[in-house]
């Protein structure tokens, strides 16, 4: 099992300056487990998620562990219509960032993919064994 508080090291602006940030485990399922960063609420997410399929053997082949580890955030962006509207910024090994954030909410995502993936202590355990 991943830890129940994980600790990153995340340079928010990439300009080699860490802030942490704690991850505190809030939900745990048989294939799921999500953490909460510190300002996350109910009204404005701020998560991440690491998912797990375990594979499935076929014929003389062991099948494929697949595991995923998704940070999502709301975030306010101008909507067609002129008004704000609240939208999820979701980082994973690919992005979905949602036209008109501005450019530190990237960056912080995409930093604390970069810390979360730097963190041989997590992410082994995870990608090796499919612990979350």
């Amino acid at each position: 099992m991943l830890p129940n508080t994980i600790t990153l090291a995340v340079d928010e602006a990439n300009d080699s300056t860490p802030v942490d940030h704690d991850l505190a485990r809030s939900e745990e399922g048989s294939n799921k487990s999500v953490y909460y960063d510190e300002d996350h609420t109910v009204a404005a997410r701020n998560t991440c998620t690491f998912l797990r399929t375990f594979p499935k053997q076929n014929g003389n082949f062991y099948g494929t562990l697949k595991t995923s580890c998704k940070f999502t955030k709301d975030v306010i962006v101008t909507g067609v219509n002129g008004e704000d509207i609240k939208v999820p910024l979701i980082g994973e090994a690919n992005f979905s960032f949602p036209v008109g954030i501005d450019n530190a909410a990237a960056t912080l995502v995409r930093q604390k993919l970069v810390a979360m993936l730097d963190r041989d202590d997590v992410m082994d355990p995870f990608h090796d064994q499919g612990q979350i």
